[in-house]
């Protein structure tokens, strides 16, 4: 089950805040034989990604704790608190759909579930360049073609990437995140935010904010049940027709604005791109 917890307990905190653009290591990672081996849920919810999973849990296990991306402590726990908890989302994911997982840190929950669903395609958005760089090398090695790794901040990113559903873990309370998530996403979308046994009191916290910012229905519900021992507690938030609100409206609406005066001074829109095109 994930939590809110401080840096020492979740993957993508910050161990040092001020660490950036270096390693930050920790003391040397935990041997593999640490890490518990994969349970029988995992062949199931990863199929023929089975491997591809295995490896990133030892990545996690080993880069991801010199790196100080993931708490030593946490390796034995690995598949079942984090990797597996997350893959399940998959489950709320329609065919084919946008995904952008915000804060992504570690690659959680993007990277289980660009693993569990390859259908989908996967935008993981971290401002921190060391996880950046880890997450690049990830999708590396592991052949994640349906994943893409961009740096940067949610709220730079209104008018400039519109996803289905996004998603996010330990990343920050949930009014905070859905003023970074919401804006992000198409009419009708969703958010998925991991949240554990604070959910019903966050969200009852919420409830004004999220209607202020576009969303029309929004609920906890469980994921992952028969799968896992302990299923993954979820708010999902279902977006109107103005996902963010006026305020995200209106810089969608500047961005654009910028977009095309900046095409047709460069001659590539309207009438001018259709001359020179032929």
């Amino acid at each position: 089950m994930d939590t809110e917890s401080t840096a020492s307990g979740r993957p993508g905190a910050d161990v040092n805040p001020d660490a950036e653009g270096r390693a930050a290591e920790t003391s040397e990672a935990p041997e593999l034989d640490v890490l518990a081996e994969a349970p029988a849920a995992a062949r199931e919810v990863f199929g023929d990604r089975f491997d591809a999973a295995v490896r990133y849990t030892e990545l996690l296990a080993t880069a991801g704790v010199r790196r100080g991306l993931i708490g030593p402590r946490e390796v034995p726990r690995l598949w079942d608190r984090h990797v597996l908890n997350c893959a399940v989302l998959a489950e709320l994911l329609p065919s084919g759909s946008t995904l952008c997982d915000v804060g992504s840190g570690a690659g959680l929950p993007g990277i289980p579930v660009a693993l569990a669903r390859p259908d989908v395609s996967v935008t993981l958005l971290e401002p921190l360049l060391r996880r950046t760089t880890f997450l690049e090398e990830v999708v590396r090695e592991l052949a994640l073609e349906n994943v893409t790794v961009l740096r940067g901040r949610a709220e730079e990113m209104v008018g400039k990437l519109a996803v289905d559903v996004v998603t996010a873990r330990a990343v920050a309370p949930l009014d905070r995140l859905a003023g970074w998530g919401m804006p992000l996403l198409r009419p009708h979308g969703q958010m998925l935010a991991l949240k554990g046994d604070s959910a019903e009191q966050e969200l009852a916290d919420s409830r004004a904010g999220l209607a202020k910012l576009g969303a029309v229905e929004w609920s906890v519900i469980s994921v992952g049940e028969g799968t896992l021992e302990t299923s993954t507690r979820v708010v999902q938030v279902k977006a109107g027709e103005s996902p963010g609100g006026v305020k995200a409206a209106t810089r969608r609406a500047k961005v654009a604005r910028a977009g095309r005066n900046a095409g047709a001074k460069n001659g590539v829109t309207g009438r001018g791109a259709r001359r020179r095109g032929r």
